[in-house]
């Protein structure tokens, strides 16, 4: 009798949903699908085939790949085998991608295309345990002139499953024990080089269902895969959560078609990060700018009914029956329709994490009838350690504390959490594991507190904590996103550690910018250095300030001339900056806002 794992259930969907389809990807214009006793048996293959290369138990792959349903088979197959997958970045630069296939000991990785492949073949010689490279479907022939591993196709691949009994795997899937290592999550290194979260087969089990259990996912549900599936939030959405409930999976064709392809899936779950939702406010309030006097004002109060609406079922309280015919008036002749463009018009549950979100975004975006879900966790806690469910749902907060997990605020304002979905520790480091997990209970490194009702606040991050030339402690997560609020600014970094005030460094959003130009007669060259832009700025800013202590005021800023970038090395594949290298980068600009003494 096998334990509770996610390849159990994996293999329990195929069993008992077996002509149900299980995911979906778009080819040559058209989605087609596989069925779960199709999936079920692709993960048993790709789990015979790992076997036939040799994978032990506790043995490591890798995986570099865009959303592809053979991210899943290969990830999923890893694990019925009894081995651990560490997923990488498809941003990564080929020393980072070395980094982990070397730091994890994979001697297995799959790859999507000859762009991934380029970035390992110039670090074959710091991957003395990396064998084989299987390609993903589509990839070109591929040769390794070094002949230092053997690259597979993704069909040679499978069809080394002939060579292991089916039994080999049913045996390796009930040998997994709930402790055991089950996959790495390898931070985004806001702070230094990745560490390798080790989770278990228990803390996904456990994580899955309760996922499952808030936002009561069903098997009618669907949801369409398009965040990095390296990170434990897109996995528990596209892997884990879909083998417990057996809902349905749609893998976005990349990132600049996930707009059209919500359109055409039209998922019941979709889970982002703040800035699709902020991409969702920001287009929706410039088409609101551009309606005619009197659509604008039909929208601003369907818009106004939609709020209260969900308000009102956010604190689990019912709604009375004239709000729900005002309601039903709205949502036929507005709501719906904006909700259809966007693809939105059958989801169920949105959900926010990875990063905050303003509760003026959350607020907005309700109107439309949507009650959007923050979650708050970290890879180290399988992805959540509180959530907004619904009835208990406070915009502003990332929710009550998960059942099943404690969370305490230590004296210092640090958020500790202990339950059975914290982490094993950081694989080969056991001064970083000593360090996060103490007397049971998990560090997370973020400051916070817990209302009087309940409800989680996020003060800000430990290691963000800026402390000026005058000694006050100041936390810039508010203040930067109280800035990002406007539509102009899509992102704000607050500088002052050190220093006798505040300043920020603003990147425009792009889009915003133009429509602004274009609104009020502006040359579009340079935008960052215009006078008028750089007085719409100033007039966030002082918005800003009137919301926080005289200390936290932000007195002076520059605006960049371009966006900060995953690419260039300032943003974490997740979208979190990365203050280290921001602030070497731009130390000249910097320096430039403070007199000298």
């Amino acid at each position: 009798m096998s334990h509770d794992t996610i390849p159990a259930r994996l293999q329990e969907q195929g069993r008992v949903r077996a002509e149900q389809m299980a995911y979906h990807i778009k080819a040559k214009g058209t989605w087609r699908g596989a069925t779960w006793a199709t999936y079920a048996k692709e993960v048993r293959d790709a789990a015979r085939a790992l076997i036939a290369l040799n994978l032990a138990p506790e043995g490591t792959v890798a995986v570099l790949g865009f959303n592809r349903p053979e991210w899943s088979i290969f990830n999923m197959g890893a694990m019925s085998a009894g081995g651990a997958p560490a997923g990488i970045y498809t941003t990564c630069s080929a020393p980072e991608v070395a980094y982990v296939i070397a730091h994890a000991g994979a001697t297995v990785v799959l790859l999507e295309d000859a762009h991934q492949w380029a970035k390992v073949e110039a670090q074959l010689d710091n991957l003395p345990d990396l064998k084989h490279v299987v390609m993903m479907n589509g990839a070109p022939a591929l040769a390794d002139a070094s002949g230092r591993v053997t690259i597979h196709s993704w069909d040679a691949f499978l069809g080394l499953a002939e060579q292991v009994p089916e039994e080999t795997v049913r045996e390796r899937i009930e040998a997994l024990q709930p402790d055991q290592l089950a996959t790495f999550i390898y931070t985004s290194g806001t702070t230094g080089p990745p560490k390798g979260v080790m989770l278990s087969h228990q803390n996904l089990a456990w994580t899955a269902q309760i996922a499952g259990v808030l936002v009561e996912i069903d098997d009618r549900d669907s949801s369409l895969s398009y965040l990095p599936l390296s990170h434990i939030a897109e996995q528990i959405f596209t892997l884990h959560g879909p083998a417990t409930y057996g809902h349905q999976i749609y893998y976005a064709e990349s990132l600049d078609l996930v707009a059209e392809n919500l359109k055409e899936v039209r998922p019941t779950i979709l889970f982002a990060v703040p800035r699709i939702w902020e991409k969702f406010y920001a287009g929706i309030r410039a088409k609101l700018a551009d309606a005619p006097p009197v659509k604008a004002a039909l929208a601003a109060w369907a818009m106004r009914v939609g709020r209260q609406l969900v308000a009102l079922e956010n604190g689990g309280e019912s709604v009375p029956g004239l709000l729900q015919l005002q309601y039903r008036l709205a949502d036929k002749l507005v709501l719906s329709k904006v909700r259809a463009a966007l693809g939105l018009d059958r989801l169920r549950f949105a959900v926010s994490g990875a990063a905050p979100i303003s509760k003026e975004i959350l607020t907005f975006l309700g109107g439309l009838g949507i009650a959007i879900r923050e979650v708050y966790g970290q890879s180290e806690d399988t992805g959540p350690t509180s959530f907004n469910r619904p009835g208990r749902t406070l915009f502003g907060t990332v929710g009550p504390p998960v059942p099943g997990v404690d969370v305490s605020i230590a004296a210092d304002g640090e958020i500790l959490v202990k339950g059975p979905n914290v982490f094993l520790g950081y694989y080969k480091d056991q001064a970083a594991t000593d360090e996060a997990l103490q007397d049971g209970w998990l560090l997370s490194g973020d400051l916070g507190r817990i209302d009087e009702e309940g409800f989680l606040h996020i003060t800000g991050r430990k290691k963000d904590i800026i402390i000026t030339a005058g000694g006050k402690n100041i936390a810039p997560k508010n203040i930067e996103a109280s800035l990002k609020n406007d539509d102009l600014i899509t992102e704000a970094v607050v500088i002052g550690d050190r220093r006798k005030f505040l300043s920020a460094l603003i990147c425009l959003d792009p889009d915003a910018a133009a429509r602004y130009a274009k609104k009020h007669g502006i040359s579009d060259k340079n935008l960052h250095e215009s006078p008028a832009i750089i007085a719409a700025v100033q007039a966030v800013v002082n918005t800003t300030n009137a919301e926080f202590a005289r200390v936290e005021h932000i007195r002076k800023f520059v605006v960049l001339p371009r966006p900060l970038s995953v690419e260039a090395g300032e943003l974490t594949p997740t979208l979190k900056v990365k203050r280290n290298v921001v602030n070497t980068r731009y130390a000249e600009i910097i320096d430039g806002m403070y007199p000298k003494d």
